[in-house]
């Protein structure tokens, strides 16, 4: 719990600020407002610039495209609306004994057309994004949800890796973790409507959004700099996910989406529904705007995939003629995957006037992965000698394993936010509650391993390797029964935060400026509990003939018969009980891997923004006190009895509980001068952090006696949190109509970096042959090029690029030097298409055996293409991964195989209703 006296260290400064911005702000209380909307009053316009001429005051639109100014004093004043895609719109307003004026302003004309350009396509999106970028006090890349529709993106992950900057970590083909300007997602921070979302996954603070339904979303707002009353974990950068409110649309709307896909590779139709509802209900004094969405997609695929384990060279690769190369194993792999996902939101809206309003976001989705995989390991004796271009190499008597996996996994993620801002007077206050639970579910896993001996083999190396074996490697009664695996996890992340922000405008020597404070609390606890059983030891006597299945379709080489995961699991059924449990391995495996972390988080903030000229500054401090706790095991053999013999009696389990408290003060200065209405300049220089993820913090240890070896895997609760120093520098330029062309430098300094070491000889293992650790492992910089560029040409064709360059001192965990995309379309009142390239360069990963393990160039190429039948319906139809593009790891040098997999490409037909 925090004292009194940091409660007072906290609140003092903020207290002071306070008064000096009570003192300095004007006693009027006279309000100009409105809505912005085009000529058929269908749209609300969010992001656009909105400006009292005479007072230099300019406010940007909000999503329902309300706009307030306070204060404002009696007299005639002129309001200009800057949009682009159209021209600014002057109008005129009186503000008279002190009653404040409230009308609807219009953008845009018939005779423009705005209807057609801005309500429809992907210049609609484009420009609404655009806007909301331009005006913005600190960098931010935009999506709007018609900006996800626009490309045949299957979710909120993929959706986001268009944007400058964006990269996405894969999952069997999906777009899955997104990482922002090279840096591992683990440091980025998310939040849905303003609440920040826990992970469902064990060990780690990144959110999979593959299990958020891109139809939920109202649009994705990403910001590469932080003001200071966001969260400070960020040094990636924020991505705020925003669900559909009412207030987006005019009166009663729906929309549904019909859809089925087809993959190639396993010749499977997956079918996809969605819809959203919104309405605004006419509640006399009062309107109350209510939005729901649901989406269900279930996708059947697979993938091929071959593996290398152990790495390929004794030393270096190739360098020495008389090096003997070899590959420890090699593995076959074939999965077929069903994946499930639903999703559901209900939000509503109260506003009793314009300055009291109330909102309930709640979002609800799940997502279900069940994988079944045939695996061939073919094993090889340490040494296995290779011609000197290690290209080949004939292996005999090796041993080769055939095994199953069968497993669920259940994700879900619910989120609940309740929050309102009203106006007291001269003050606007704003505040939230909202809690957040995710989960993850493991049940009645099985893993299953037949094995086999005496088996000749010939390999060739390369990236998918040529495996040649001898009859008996693909004759099922030659592998018998060798264990069974089981395993039940849970894992549940849930966090309640509460959120309090106080605003007022004032004026100094004649210039607008805004002083804000506020508070958040976070209170964040994450377990996770999993139940392994380990059978080896008195297997029932059968051959994995007795599970023969049809031989999968595998594109890369013979993989040979298959095994029925029905089969498998009815006999597991019916003879677990008469198995022996393998005791001592089942509780190192059970309570080593569970623990459970608790994180409560204090922030306050003060912060002024001023307007002077052309100029626009953004100044505080923002300051965060953590206090973490976890809880685990220390577990395995006993290594303080010299006697011990490994039996189940040697093996303990000790409990191990940790405290740690840290503290930052973070300043953060965001600084626009926009040279002209077309040209914007920024400068920012900001302070951020991560903490560790919960994996690395987790107080475990795991000590295995290894044929007389001791060797241990230990957490660290001590580690420190990742520190990092911003300064990023940016023009933006807006040639008018619907276009941007930016460029921006940026430099991360990265102190207290967390990485995987081995600590055998620090002193404190003297007995151990290995141990690994995460530990502190110094710094590191990060600095690169963003360029982007979007343009809309009158003759209907689209064009966007963007692509960053960036260089780090030290090898960064999932860091490209160059992510890249491409856009190129076309449309029309009738038809819209688009071909779209994402590029992400080779990436660092991790070492294994002396050597380093890089993730490849990826480059997909995907196509979209609507036909609007109508105003309110269309046709539409995807292609994704045209070119079957592989996902490949490889293990030091290009052509020696750590991971190889292909997916198939992937066809998508579907139908869409707009009743708006």
């Amino acid at each position: 719990m925090l004292g009194n006296h940091q409660l007072k260290f906290k609140i003092a400064p903020i207290a002071a600020a306070c008064g000096l911005a009570m003192l300095s702000a004007p006693t009027l209380s006279a309000e100009v407002q409105g809505r912005i909307t085009d000529v058929n009053n269908k749209v609300y316009f969010e992001g656009a610039l909105v400006e009292l001429k005479e007072l230099q005051r300019k406010q940007v639109s909000q999503r329902d495209g309300s706009f307030r100014f306070n204060n404002v004093a009696d007299g005639d004043y002129t309001l200009v609306i800057t949009y682009l895609g159209t021209e600014p719109q002057e109008y005129s307003v009186s503000v008279k004994n002190d009653q404040f004026t409230s009308r609807t302003f219009t953008i845009g004309s018939r005779e423009e057309a705005m209807e057609e350009v801005l309500v429809l396509g992907m210049a609609a999106s484009q420009a609404n994004a655009l806007n909301r970028q331009k005006n913005a006090s600190n960098l931010k890349t935009i999506v709007s949800a018609d900006s996800v529709g626009q490309f045949p993106d299957q979710n909120v992950a993929e959706a986001l890796q268009r944007l400058p900057g964006m990269f996405v970590q894969r999952d069997q083909g999906e777009g899955r973790f997104v990482g922002i300007r090279g840096i591992d997602p683990n440091l980025n921070n998310l939040t849905i409507n303003g609440a920040n979302i826990p992970s469902p996954e064990a060990g780690v603070r990144s959110v999979a959004m593959d299990v958020i339904p891109s139809e939920l979303i109202e649009g994705l707002e990403v910001s590469k700099t932080v003001t200071p009353d966001m969260d400070a974990d960020a040094i990636g950068g924020s991505i705020d996910v925003k669900s559909l409110s009412g207030f987006d649309r005019e009166g009663q709307s729906f929309s549904a989406t019909v859809q089925t896909s087809y993959n190639e590779q396993t010749e499977q139709s997956s079918p996809k529904l969605s819809g959203s509802f919104t309405d605004i209900i006419d509640l006399g004094d009062s309107q109350l705007g209510v939005a729901a969405a649901a989406s269900w997609f279930k996708r059947d695929f697979g993938s091929h995939n071959m593996e290398t384990d152990g790495g390929w060279a004794d030393t270096e690769f190739g360098e020495n003629e008389d090096e003997a190369f070899g590959a420890a194993e090699i593995e076959q792999r074939s999965y077929r995957v069903t994946r499930e996902r639903a999703g559901l939101a209900l939000n509503l809206d109260l506003h009793t006037s314009a300055t009291d309003k109330y909102y309930l976001r709640t979002l609800f989705s799940r997502f279900s992965d069940d994988e079944f995989r045939l695996r061939n390991e073919y094993k090889f004796e340490d040494g296995t000698l290779v011609n000197a271009d290690a290209t080949s190499a004939s292996v005999t008597a090796a041993t080769m394993d055939r095994d199953v996996k069968d497993r669920l996994e259940e994700q879900e993620i619910n989120s609940v936010v309740f929050g309102g801002e009203n106006q007291l007077d001269n003050w606007l206050v704003e505040y939230n509650l909202g809690y957040s639970l995710s989960t993850e579910k493991e049940p009645g896993r099985i893993d299953t391993s037949f094995e086999g001996e005496d088996i000749d083999m010939t390999y060739q190396a390369g990236q998918v390797p040529v495996l040649t074996q001898s009859a008996n490697g693909h004759d099922l009664s030659n592998f018998v029964l060798d264990g069974f695996e089981t395993t039940d996890g849970e894992s549940e992340d849930k966090e309640f935060s509460v959120k309090v922000d106080l605003s007022r405008d004032f004026i100094f020597n004649n210039y607008n400026g805004e002083f804000k404070f506020g508070g958040k609390l976070r209170q964040r606890s994450k377990f996770y509990d999993v139940a392994v059983n380990i059978y080896e030891e008195d297997l029932p006597e059968v051959s994995a003939e007795q599970f023969a299945a049809v031989a999968p379709t595998w594109s890369l080489g013979n993989f040979g018969p298959g095994l029925s995961r029905e089969a498998i699991r009815q006999f597991y059924n019916s003879n677990i009980n008469t198995t022996h449990l393998t005791a001592e391995d089942s509780l190192i495996e059970s309570k080593g891997q569970s623990y459970a972390s608790d994180e409560d988080i204090f922030a306050s903030y003060a912060m002024v923004t001023m307007d002077i000229d052309q100029w626009q500054v953004v100044a505080g401090l923002r300051y965060e006190s953590t206090e973490f706790s976890t809880q685990g095991n220390k577990v395995g053999a006993d290594y303080t009895d010299s006697d011990s013999d490994g039996d189940v009696e040697d093996i303990v389990a000790l409990p191990w509980v940790v405290d740690k408290e840290y503290s930052h003060l973070l300043p953060s200065l965001n600084i626009r001068y926009d040279v002209s209405d077309k040209l914007v300049t920024r400068f920012a220089y900001t302070k951020t952090i991560a903490r560790p993820s919960f994996s690395d913090s987790a107080a475990f240890q795991i000590i295995e006696n290894d044929d007389g070896e001791l060797i241990a895997e230990v957490g660290n609760p001590n580690l420190d949190p990742f520190e990092s120093t911003n300064i990023d520098f940016s023009v933006e330029y807006y040639p008018g109509h619907i276009g941007v062309l930016s460029a921006g430098y940026f430099i991360k300094d990265i102190d207290n970096f967390i990485l995987a070491a081995e600590v055998e000889d620090n002193g404190q293992w003297d007995q151990f042959e290995e141990v690994t650790q995460p530990v502190n492992g110094g710094s590191a910089s990060i600095s690169g090029v963003e360029l982007a560029w979007a343009k809309e040409f009158d003759l209907g064709l689209l064009v966007a690029a963007n692509a960053t360059f960036t260089d780090a001192d030290e090898q960064i965990p999932s860091q490209s030097d160059t992510v890249a995309n491409f856009t190129l379309g076309y449309e029309n009142n009738t038809i819209s298409t688009r071909l779209t390239l994402s590029h992400k360069s080779e990436a660092f990963v991790e070492e294994d055996n002396d050597a380093n393990v890089y993730e490849d160039t990826h480059q997909q190429l995907d196509f979209n293409f609507k036909v609007y039948l109508s105003e309110s319906s269309l046709v539409y139809f995807n292609a994704i991964n045209i070119t079957d593009e592989p996902y490949y790891f490889y293990h030091g040098a290009s052509q020696y195989n750590y991971q190889y997999e292909t997916y198939g490409s992937t066809f998508e037909l579907g139908f869409t209703y707009n009743s708006f």
